[in-house]
């Protein structure tokens, strides 16, 4: 019998003095020219915080430790092509200096103050991110 299966991703809220780190995507089709924390999707037989953990490196070079990320907010969402599970981890310890490793697929990276983000932001991360500053755990998003 199959079984329904949904997308998996994570995203990692880099927060230090106040601020986030955002990245602005570019040339993927999705929200080009919008700001969203680094992200990206589970690999099979991968747990969230060691993905999570993975996909800082590659996006913008920082090392965590899986054990230093939080899971602070989980999504459920309806995505174009398919139902979504999103994580946002929060992670306020690492190694390196942020820098764009993916000039495919962003065109810049920036330092925001948590009150006051961009206007041009992906608005599933916006969302998430106001969910985990008021507090809430979970939320449901973008469902027609």
């Amino acid at each position: 019998m199959d079984r329904f299966t949904f997308l998996a991703t994570v995203n990692i809220f880099l927060i230090k003095a106040g601020k986030i780190l955002l990245i602005r995507r570019a040339n993927t089709g999705f929200f080009d020219g919008s700001y969203e924390a680094p992200a990206g999707h589970i690999d099979g037989g991968e747990p969230v915080r060691k993905a999570a953990a993975r996909e800082a490196l590659e996006e913008v070079g920082v090392s965590i430790e899986p054990d230093d990320l939080k899971v602070v907010h989980v999504m459920h969402r309806y995505g174009e092509k398919a139902e979504r599970i999103e994580f946002f981890l929060v992670a306020e310890k690492w190694e390196g200096e942020p820098e764009n490793r993916e000039l495919d697929k962003a065109d810049d990276i920036g330092w925001f103050a948590l009150d006051s983000l961009p206007e041009n932001m992906v608005p599933k991360s916006k969302h998430a991110l106001e969910q985990y500053l008021a507090g809430s755990i979970f939320s449901e998003y973008d469902w027609k």
